[in-house]
């Protein structure tokens, strides 16, 4: 996108100008910093630089250094790898060396040597079975791809395969929720309640990060279940 993003970019600005009648200021113009005044001025730079320089790549710039830190090396390959089963464009990502890669890289305890072998011999009938039958041809997403595996059985002629897919699938949960599950920690055991025990600490986390569920629950089916745990004293309803 840096490369090649710009002119796309201009182009889809003169569209929506022309669309809601907005000047669009030209881009061989100098261009004027701060009042305008001419001791305000750094060196001169037209419109389009500024906007393609200073504030297009600036930002790609700032989104690729955030994207750098966040993952590794380890899980930028690991995406990559997960994506040649993506089965988008008609299964156009889907590699044979790939998915052997992504099986023998990060699964190796799911696999034995038998299984790998077996995995790399389905990959062959896999890519010519998929783009060959209609009911594949316009999935949108690798949980798409393994429902319809199930439903129409073929999971049963690509049993490797289909339990990679699985494990891919699966990437989400174990990262996503481990990250929500640190940052809901954070919230509810702070400064004011730090000698929360475990068990309760625990029962606050599930109630924060399962929002929609909670929500889900009214206050009066929690008293009835409350109230037949054990005799009270008191009735709540």
């Amino acid at each position: 996108m840096r490369e090649e993003g710009w002119d796309d970019l201009v182009r889809n600005v003169e569209t929506f100008c022309e669309k809601h009648d907005i000047d669009m200021p030209d881009m061989n113009a100098r261009y004027k910093d701060g009042t305008g005044r001419r001791c305000q001025q750094r060196d001169f730079i037209t419109v389009e630089h500024h906007y393609h320089i200073d504030v297009f790549n600036a930002l790609v710039d700032f989104q690729l250094s955030e994207l750098n830190r966040r993952f590794s090396d380890q899980t930028s390959e690991l995406l990559i790898l997960s994506s040649t089963l993506d089965p988008c464009d008609n299964f156009s990502n889907f590699k044979t060396e790939g998915a052997c890669n992504l099986a023998k890289k990060y699964y190796p305890e799911d696999f034995v040597d038998s299984e790998m072998f077996a995995l790399e011999l389905e990959c062959a009938y896999y890519e010519k079975d998929m783009r060959s039958d209609a009911k594949f041809q316009n999935l949108e997403s690798i949980s798409d791809l393994c429902r319809m595996l199930v439903q129409t059985r073929k999971s049963e002629f690509f049993p490797m395969l289909y339990r990679l897919i699985c494990l891919v699938l699966t990437i989400p949960v174990s990262t996503a929720t481990t990250e929500r599950a640190f940052s809901a920690m954070n919230i509810i055991k702070n400064k004011l309640r730090n000698k929360m025990e475990d068990e309760f600490l625990g029962d606050c986390m599930v109630l924060h990060i399962e929002k929609e569920y909670a929500e889900s629950m009214d206050n009066e089916s929690v008293i009835k279940e409350f109230e037949a745990c054990g005799t009270r004293r008191v009735r709540f309803s």
